[in-house]
């Protein structure tokens, strides 16, 4: 996968972008100046974005070098505990504010998502779409904040719990409960539904590191 330059982004969103994409995956290590000759971009960005992303613990320090951090199994269930939390107030904020245009566009997703349940990569898009704009349907920007940064360190995981057998299909029935919940303007079960559809992604997640520890043993 290319790394390529947006003329609309700075160094920080490239770099962002690429781990988000798994360009740099868990481990790699960055250097200044490659990322600057392949963002096409001057070295005080680069070192300015790598400050910022090694702040927010999205890249930590091995020696002298920053690399891709990684999650252990302590952070992964702490980052779970906070996304769900988070997730579940978007969805409650979204059945008490979403607008019906909104909600159209959710159910639609929910629909259209439906092709992509046999191409996990696909469908791993389509899952950040619709959390995305459920997000935005809360209609609180420092929740869509939060949101946004627990999103990216979840770009840190080497895999994909949408790729288990049978996932796709179930988190997009999920999804549809979620999105009922919001059109019957329900927050109780908008919230509920939304934390139940991230308890079980994170229950999938660990039965799935779990086998890939036993194929490595």
């Amino acid at each position: 996968m290319s790394v390529s330059k947006s003329p609309h982004k700075d160094a920080y969103e490239l770099i962002l972008d690429a781990i988000d994409v798994g360009v740099f995956r868990p481990g790699d290590r960055l250097v200044e100046s490659e990322l600057a000759e392949q963002f096409g971009v001057s070295r005080t960005p680069i070192r300015e974005a790598l400050q910022r992303l090694e702040t927010q613990s999205l890249l930590t320090r091995d020696g002298r070098s920053l690399i891709v951090a990684s999650l252990d199994h302590n952070q992964l269930a702490e980052l779970y505990v906070v996304r769900a939390e988070l997730e579940g107030l978007a969805a409650r904020l979204a059945a008490q504010h979403a607008t019906a245009e909104e909600m159209r566009v959710l159910r639609g997703m929910v629909t259209a998502d439906q092709e992509f349940i046999d191409d996990p990569a696909a469908l791993v898009r389509a899952n950040k779409r619709f959390h995305h704009q459920i997000h935005l349907a809360s209609h609180n920007r420092y929740l869509v904040q939060q949101l946004d940064l627990v999103h990216r360190t979840m770009a840190l995981l080497a895999s994909t719990s949408l790729a288990v057998e049978g996932r796709g299909e179930k988190a997009l029935a999920e999804h549809a409960a979620i999105v009922a919940a919001i059109e019957a303007r329900d927050g109780d079960a908008a919230s509920a539904a939304l934390k139940t559809h991230i308890s079980t992604a994170f229950e999938t997640r660990l039965r799935l590191d779990s086998i890939d520890l036993d194929a490595a043993e």
